[in-house]
This record gives C-alpha cells, structure tokens and sequence, in this order.
C-alpha cells in the first residue's frame, strides 16, 4: 500500500496519519468498497510502524464506519452505494435481466457482456459515473 506515507514531520502521530490517509483512499474510491486492506502486520512493516500504530488506526476507521474487520476476512474498505443509487442500479439491473433473458442469453454472457461494457466505458471516459436520475 504504497500511498500510505508516515511523516516525520507531521505533528499527529502515526496512528493518526495511517487513519487519516486510509480514509481518504476509501473516501476517494482509490480503495474499492470491500477491497481487503493489508495486514496489520503487514501494513507496520511497510512502515516501518509498530503494529500496535496499525492496529489503533484500523480500529478507528471500524468505529467510523470506513472500515469492516471480519475474523478471517481481514479488514475491508467499506464505502456501501448510497441508497438511492443501489434502488436505481437494482432497478435498472432488473430491467436488464428481463431483457437478455427473453433473448435466450445465460447469466455468465450477460455478467461477460456488462465487464466488457465497464472496461470499454473505462477505456473512453475514465471511472463510470452515476446516473443524473440517481443522485
């Protein structure tokens, strides 16, 4: 995770720094909602931190709300769709289903299809954007 950076010169302390930028990232999509963070361990060790300085910035970020620790499955970004946006893109998700379907089209070409969609929208016009009638 090589945009987290422990300054020196920064007057909070590292525990604070770790946090600070880590919710940044989340906030900022640069980490996906339920992308896997590193380690504690881990992430102390790129560091160069204590793992207890890891440990106290993720347990901030989890009663913030930035971050969920599940035993086994580390600790995840978590950044949930606004509410109005997940009812729009289920709608709208719906609508697709019912479409292909009556085309004869298996969920594995229609789940091919939209990835191909996603990487060309990418490829033209960066990250996809939410829809006008949505926000």
């Amino acid at each position: 995770m090589t945009d987290v950076r422990i300054d020196d010169a920064d007057p909070d302390p590292p525990f604070a720094q770790v946090r600070r930028q880590l919710a940044r990232l989340v906030e900022t999509g640069q980490i996906a909602h339920d992308e896997r963070l590193p380690s504690v361990r881990g992430l102390a060790a790129e560091l160069g931190v204590a793992p207890g300085t890891v440990a106290r910035a993720y347990k901030e970020l989890e009663a913030d709300g930035v971050v969920r620790t599940r035993r086994g499955g580390g600790t995840r970004a978590w950044k949930p769709v606004d509410d109005r946006v997940d009812v729009h893109l289920r709608r709208s998700a719906a609508a697709f289903v019912a479409e292909v379907s009556a085309l004869g089209v298996t969920a594995h070409q229609a789940r091919a299809a939209v990835d191909d969609a996603f990487s060309d929208r990418r490829d033209e016009h960066g990250p996809p954007s939410v829809p006008p009638t949505a926000q």
